[in-house]
């Protein structure tokens, strides 16, 4: 159902460190039709809560779902009961319609901290009888699948247009928020009877991405048509603010820290001389931290205008951004230079990113139906990164600067440490 293989990736050694990571490739079972018409792409994937399997959206309505890490051809897996295990973990589901989004669920609580990086490639464990998972269709329906059967359980109708995002926030509950080209947000308690929601309109233009806060407290949402983020209560299920640009920006993803005190916000502007910006915000006080900027010493017509998507790594060190014509680059916050860059004459056409639970691994996936895996280079999170994601899990900005600390600590606990404007280098003008 699905060719994979290893290819060579071979390092830079002009690159001062920075090499294309690929690890890993999945093929779709139908190639990209010559005419380019629509329905091959990988708009979506995820990982299980506990990193164990992989849901790839692979184009023409079929998702799949595998088990994590993926199967060996090459014979490094000698464990023949593992291989039948894996194998028996694959399901294939025909959803009849287009994916735009999925998203396993429900998501048990996590603190920051409990990180641990996969060294040894083993599988992690986790109960996979009690996972389900959403997929959000072309034409406005929301399907329910059972994982450990592959069965369809039921649909969730409501939406009048393209379900584009699916998030199940973590707190282990099986709630789920959908965003939507009908420019609303819904949020659906799947434990009722009769698949209630709750309905969050108020957007100008189609929702492109949606997310929930660590502490499962917010919901931040950005739509097209629009240069504002839209910050919900997912308590109370009403609106709290807007956090607005200066100029006219166009607002394509958003994502928060896994500590739930940073949210980073990809833009771009409709100048030609002008690239992707990602704004740091603090989403209690509406104020802007960083500021990151495209590299500017580009010639305007190679400059990568589009971001598409962004994620934090699970311990909040690492910004994975995907922009257009540059594929994806990876970003330590704080510095200049980018951690990883992929080739911008070999690896293009991503659409989404996201990070394996337990870190170390991207997976992407493209617009000709392809999921890819990159390896990011492992950190050890400092003592005071641990300390600070711990602390900012559970108190607010305004508690922080409530307390009689010194001045130092409130900046490096509040994020405002960091430098207000950064100008980012890329692969061809390290610095």
């Amino acid at each position: 159902m699905c060719d994979l293989f290893v290819p060579d990736c071979p390092i830079d050694n002009n690159t001062k460190g920075i090499s294309d990571g690929l690890v890993e490739q999945l093929r779709p079972i139908h190639p990209q039709t010559v005419r380019g018409t629509a329905g091959c792409e990988t708009w979506t994937v995820d990982f299980s809560p506990g990193g164990s399997l992989f849901a790839w959206s692979m184009g023409y309505g079929v998702v799949k779902v595998l088990a994590w890490p993926l199967p060996n051809e090459e014979g490094r897996d000698n464990d023949l009961d593992a291989q039948l295990t894996k194998k028996a973990s694959e399901r294939t589901l025909n959803c009849g319609q287009t994916v735009w989004g999925l998203a396993f669920g429900p998501r048990p609580r996590k603190r920051p901290g409990a990180i641990s990086h996969i060294t040894d490639g083993r599988p992690l464990t986790e109960d996979v009888k009690m996972l389900i998972l959403a997929t959000g269709l072309n034409n406005g329906i929301i399907k329910i699948w059972r994982i450990s059967t592959g069965e369809a359980l039921y649909d969730l109708k409501g939406h009048q247009s393209v379900v584009r995002e699916l998030v199940f926030p973590p707190n282990g509950t099986l709630t789920l928020v959908s965003g939507s080209r009908d420019k609303t947000l819904r949020i659906w308690d799947l434990t009722s009877t009769g698949r209630t929601c709750h309905v969050l309109s108020g957007h100008r233009g189609w929702v492109l991405c949606c997310r929930v806060s660590p502490d499962s407290s917010m919901i931040a949402s950005v739509c097209s048509s629009d240069n504002r983020v839209s910050l919900w209560s997912l308590r109370s299920y009403t609106f709290m603010k807007h956090l607005a640009f200066n100029k006219r920006s166009a607002i394509s993803s958003c994502d928060f820290s896994p500590d739930g005190a940073v949210l980073a916000v990809g833009s771009y502007s409709s100048h030609n001389s002008a690239g992707w910006r990602v704004d740091l915000w603090d989403p209690y006080t509406a104020e802007l931290l960083v500021m990151l900027e495209d590299c500017c010493s580009c010639e305007p017509f190679i400059n990568s205008k589009t971001i598409k998507t962004l994620c934090f790594s699970p311990d909040g060190l690492y910004l994975a951004l995907v922009v257009d014509h540059r594929a994806l680059r990876l970003w330590e916050l704080g510095q200049k230079t980018f951690v990883m860059e992929t080739d911008l004459t070999t690896f293009h056409n991503e659409l989404c990113c996201t990070f394996h639970p337990q870190g170390g691994i991207i997976a992407t996936g493209t617009r000709d139906g392809h999921a890819k895996f990159w390896k990011a280079r492992p950190i050890v999170p400092s003592l005071t990164h641990l300390c600070r994601a711990a602390l900012r899990f559970s108190v607010s900005t305004h508690q922080i600067n409530a307390l009689p600390i010194p001045h130092k600590l409130l900046e490096f606990l509040t994020y405002r440490d960091l430098p207000k404007t950064q100008e980012t280098y890329c692969r061809a003008h390290c610095r």
